[in-house]
């Protein structure tokens, strides 16, 4: 069956080159962007019941985006002032560059890794005498809390933000050809807003291991995956099966 339109489960590209509106316009099919899942922040009331006091910690692990914005949120909301002795650890390159909309880079403490988790640990064992504050979701990988335990450092994990199923309702009668999906919490979200979901001729293409088994787990069929070593990018995947599948329309 041919593909004339897709429904991608994250946020819209907010930059103009991306690779899904390329895809979009050479392939000739439509692209429609919905986050299947959202954050919310914690009130500063559930980080006290957590019995944290930001008082106690010399240093932050952040390992996204989110982890920055709620952790300054809760110290703002805390009427708590980071102090400029702050050591910050940040997972990638991208999280480091982000915490300058809140410190000023050249001024502070930052340590930063290359993309994974393990990656960032050489670091903060390298500053094992410090009191590390997690500030993360509610939904954390079981990597990163035993990889801090095995380095054996004093560290503290509170929930500031929580993964949220989004609202789907306006969807209930609308169809796609193909649903992308790149996380367990989107399959989730599918199926709480849609319990009786049926597949039949929806393709369903995911991103990474983890998704793949949520999808299998659910009795559902993956027809694209992602990344592979012939596509490793969902729009490299997409643009592949899309070719294929309009072949001779």
């Amino acid at each position: 069956m041919k593909v004339k339109t897709i429904l991608v489960s994250q946020p819209e590209p907010k930059i103009e080159n991306s690779p899904y509106f390329d895809l979009q316009e050479k392939q000739k099919v439509k692209i429609d962007f919905r986050p299947f899942i959202h954050v919310e922040g914690v009130s500063a009331k559930e980080i006290r019941h957590q019995k944290i006091d930001l008082n106690n910690y010399t240093a932050i692990i952040l390992t996204s985006r989110n982890a920055v914005d709620h952790f300054f949120r809760i110290a703002e909301e805390m009427r708590f002032k980071v102090p400029d002795t702050m050591k910050y650890f940040c997972q990638s390159e991208a999280v480091a560059y982000y915490l300058q909309k809140y410190v000023v880079y050249r001024k502070r403490k930052i340590y930063v890794g290359k993309r994974t988790f393990a990656e960032l640990s050489p670091l903060i064992k390298k500053y094992k005498d410090e009191k590390f504050l997690l500030p993360n979701t509610d939904k954390v990988k079981d990597a990163v809390p035993e990889t801090l335990n095995a380095l054996g450092v004093d560290w503290k994990q509170a929930t500031f933000y929580k993964t949220v199923v989004s609202d789907l309702s306006d969807l209930a009668n609308v169809s796609y050809d193909v649903l992308v999906f790149f996380s367990p919490s989107g399959i989730e979200s599918l199926f709480k807003n849609f319990p009786d979901f049926k597949q039949n001729e929806t393709r369903i293409a995911v991103f990474g291991n983890t998704t793949i088994k949520a999808v299998e787990e659910k009795g559902l069929r993956v027809d694209i995956a992602a990344p592979t070593p012939e596509t490793p990018s969902m729009t490299m995947a997409l643009l592949k099966y899309i070719e294929k599948a309009n072949k001779g329309r």
